[in-house]
């Protein structure tokens, strides 16, 4: 693979039906290309976890899977509320789903951290009533 390869996904508010499909076509794409399956499990936990944030706490929005040779970015881009306050949102087990998403099984406070974890580099943008953008990248 010498170009990049740029998948796009939109992803609307509280659309529990479709939530999944980014993350299972950008695994498909992945190792279509060859990349290693590490690398492809860390990617589709990324990709999951933020197109979860999106349906839960998001007016909707779009994640960006940018693939080069030597690294994967995903970009969650959405468009508000925006986070409060970024640390405590980084803390595992924080949560602000509402029951009716916890009683579906979301919610457990473990999206931020876990996109963090499987990230070689994280970053994490918000802006209350704007939006949050967060930008992940993995080294193959």
């Amino acid at each position: 693979m010498g170009e990049m390869v740029k998948l796009e996904y939109r992803v609307s508010s509280e659309d529990f039906e479709r939530a999944g499909d980014a993350s299972s076509n950008t695994k498909k794409v992945l190792k279509k290309i060859g990349i290693p399956s590490d690398v492809i499990r860390r990617a589709a936990i990324v990709t999951y976890e933020a197109e979860m944030n999106l349906v839960i706490h998001s007016m909707g929005g779009e994640i960006v899977v940018e693939i080069f040779p030597d690294r994967i970015i995903v970009t969650a881009k959405d468009f508000g509320p925006g986070i409060p306050d970024v640390d405590k949102a980084m803390q595992e087990g924080y949560s602000t789903a509402p029951d009716r998403i916890r009683e579906m099984g979301f919610g457990a406070g473990m999206g931020l951290p876990n996109m963090k974890k499987c990230s070689d580099d994280f970053s994490i943008e918000s802006e209350v009533g704007v939006g949050t953008e967060v930008v992940m990248t993995l080294y193959i």
